[in-house]
């Protein structure tokens, strides 16, 4: 087999079928490309849903399920293991890859390195929400397994994903970051495409989002160098100076000091006031996008530190 296609999922039938679909009409050699499925949650209907397909398509498509330990990182190491190819694709569920996507990255690999990131695009309306523009940083991003290639002798060099990763955060740095640590290479292949559509999210999702702060900890803590280059030069001091002027309010307030809490309290209303401002600034302004954002500004400082903290302490870094 010349390429696997690894596509984790969990518990999204209509967008693996979207995924699926775009797969399965790439201009490519069926004969020459698989897909394994690997599915995080081992639902039965999925494994159905997966062998229904299988069933209507002359590419090859299997399914897989990680046992040992769950996460996009378990799942896509249980896919790549599974998979027969020389040539390991990586793609997510909610993706939908160009038609000329797998031929794109096939040929920049064959050329001659180890690894190829390609293109991702994430169409955005003329006034995204918050949450929207921020899905959209994976236009940016240097190395993202939305959109990549890996020999599979180099991941296998590697070890594959580090599945201590249980979130989909950080798990593709650290696997770019293993693979040039390693002296591997790694190119751009900027007309292998893969849309990635932005699903709709409930009220207050960045909230949630915050957990996934502490595995920037074990990224720090494996690569501490990269991550200040590639990842954050910092700690994010406004943060921790929001969470500080709310201690010192607390504080104060106990101490009988009214004067200086207030004078902190002030602190912390400018500082959330600014960040609230620079989360609006270009952004949706519908009342209800308006009222999540005040309300999300207030808490999005302390829990980000809490993670944070509980990262550094969960893989014992030194890391703020």
């Amino acid at each position: 087999m010349r390429v696997s296609v690894v596509v984790p999922t969990w518990n999204r039938p209509d967008l693996l079928d979207r995924c699926l679909e775009a797969l399965i009409v790439q201009e490519f050699d069926a004969r020459e490309y698989e897909i394994v499925v690997a599915d995080d949650a081992g639902s039965e209907a999925t494994r159905r849903r997966v062998a229904d397909w299988s069933a209507r398509s002359a590419v090859a498509i299997r399914y897989a399920t990680p046992v040992a330990a769950h996460g996009p990182a378990a799942a896509r190491n249980e896919g790549w293991r599974a998979a027969g190819g020389r040539i390991i694709a990586f793609t997510d569920d909610d993706c939908v890859p160009d038609p000329r996507w797998l031929a794109k990255g096939v040929a920049a690999i064959e050329a001659g390195t180890d690894a190829v990131s390609g293109r991702v695009i994430v169409p955005l309306p003329e006034r995204p929400t918050d949450y929207e523009r921020d899905a959209a940083g994976l236009q940016r991003a240097e190395f993202v397994t939305a959109n990549c290639l890996v020999r599979r002798d180099a991941l296998e060099a590697v070890g594959g994903f580090d599945e201590r990763y249980a979130a989909a955060w950080r798990e593709d740095s650290d696997l770019q970051f293993s693979l040039l640590e390693r002296g591997c290479r790694i190119v751009r292949a900027p007309r292998a495409v893969v849309v990635h559509p932005i699903r709709p999210a409930r009220w207050g999702v960045c909230l949630s989002q915050q957990r996934k702060s502490q595995f920037n900890a074990l990224l720090y803590k494996k690569f501490p160098e990269r991550y200040r280059q590639g990842i954050q030069t910092g700690p994010p001091w406004g943060y921790y100076a929001t969470v500080g002027a709310i201690a010192a309010a607390g504080g104060s307030m106990v101490l009988g000091r009214p004067f200086v809490a207030l004078g902190a309290a002030a602190a912390w209303a400018a500082l959330t006031a600014r960040f609230c401002a620079r989360r609006l600034r270009g952004t949706s302004t519908a009342p209800a996008h308006l009222v999540e954002m005040a309300v999300t500004s207030v808490l999005i400082p302390p829990l980000s530190v809490f993670w944070r903290l509980r990262g550094a302490l969960r893989f014992r870094v030194l890391f703020l």
